[in-house]
């Protein structure tokens, strides 16, 4: 008889990325927008170019019901567009419509809607500069890093950790 030590012990939960437990949270909100998936609300500076990006988001795609055939037509890509970027951005609509489809793989968008608004983004905080003095006391501290920009950095990262 052999008796196997150690073969019916539980296996330890590892650690799952961070992806995998919010997607199907914020997966859900974005269905209900209308997108196949987050990409292109996450990857929308890629898609749309840096200049359409900093001044629009996309809300939603709304998409219409299918025909009689079960084919589904292209959808509206809503747009949130700052106020006076609206009519720069309303001209755009084609490049946009062609940017999306491209990235998408399929003529998904045929046109785009506007909602004129605020983009939702929050304020940025200003970078707060380390305390000069602070940095230069952390520093000191720290004699046996020879490389001086190094120490400096970590010392300026210190001060940073200990203001939080």
């Amino acid at each position: 008889m052999t008796v196997r030590i150690g073969m019916n012990k539980p296996s330890r939960p590892t650690a799952r990325p961070l992806r995998d437990l919010l997607g199907k949270v914020v997966g859900d909100t974005f269905t209900r927008q209308g997108f196949a998936s987050a990409e292109l609300v996450t990857r929308w500076p890629e898609i749309a170019g840096a200049d359409v990006a900093s001044v629009s988001e996309p809300i939603k795609i709304q998409w219409p019901r299918p025909d009689d055939a079960g084919v589904r037509p292209s959808g509206t890509l809503v747009l949130r567009v700052e106020g006076p970027a609206a009519v720069e951005i309303q001209h755009l609509a084609g490049v946009i419509c062609e940017r999306v489809n491209r990235f998408l793989g399929w003529r998904a968008i045929e046109r785009i809607a506007f909602r004129q608004a605020p983009l939702r983004r929050g304020a940025r905080k200003a970078e707060r500069k380390p305390d000069a003095a602070a940095v230069a006391r952390l520093a000191a501290n720290l004699p046996e890093i020879a490389d001086d920009d190094l120490r400096a950095a970590l010392a300026r990262l210190g001060v940073a950790v200990k203001r939080q």
